[in-house]
């Protein structure tokens, strides 16, 4: 068994509980690396470990979403901007979708999916954020057509530009 083998091994368990193949939410992930963000084992294994639903579709190789709620152990910025500003919340922390599968209505499933979930649970808001420099005009057209509304901006790194975004699940059935 190789050290990848080994480390894939250790996020088995995570990936269990939601039904994902690590490898290939892995492989999918470093293909749209630019447009979410890089993604080691250990780091799955923790997104997984606190995630409130994970959802994959062929396992993780067509599309996936990883999602966390306010509650979550989560050292990231854009995790903590919308901390500060709302008091309970569902965090899509990424979702991704091969390009291979794009225009089959996979990402809009996976936030219905979520939505339903989230509000089962009793969150009122889903929230996220989006490239605005570099831009990701394909997922604003998304996320506005599913009825999210800008709650601010901010710079989580040098040369990266976020809008942080959020979906009122109270009033909104869309998703």
């Amino acid at each position: 068994m190789g050290a990848k083998d080994s480390a894939l091994k250790g996020v088995g368990m995570s990936a269990t509980r939601w039904d994902l193949d690590a490898s290939a939410v892995l492989a999918l992930n470093k293909a749209e690396e630019i447009a979410t963000a890089p993604l080691d084992v250990a780091s799955l294994s923790h997104l997984l470990d606190q995630a409130v639903h994970a959802e994959g579709v062929e396992g993780g190789k067509a599309a996936f979403l990883i999602a966390l709620d306010e509650t979550a152990q989560y050292d990231n910025y854009n995790f903590h901007w919308l901390k500060a500003k709302l008091p309970r919340f569902v965090y899509i922390d990424r979702v991704v979708v091969a390009a291979s599968h794009r225009g089959q209505g996979l990402a809009r499933r996976l936030y219905t999916n979520l939505a339903h979930v989230a509000r089962a649970a009793g969150h009122t808001a889903l929230v996220c954020e989006v490239n605005f420099e570099p831009p990701n005009p394909v997922s604003d057209a998304f996320h506005a057509a599913l009825g999210f509304t800008e709650l601010g901006r901010g710079t989580p790194k040098p040369g990266k530009v976020v809008r942080y975004l959020a979906l009122d699940l109270s009033t909104n059935a869309q998703a």
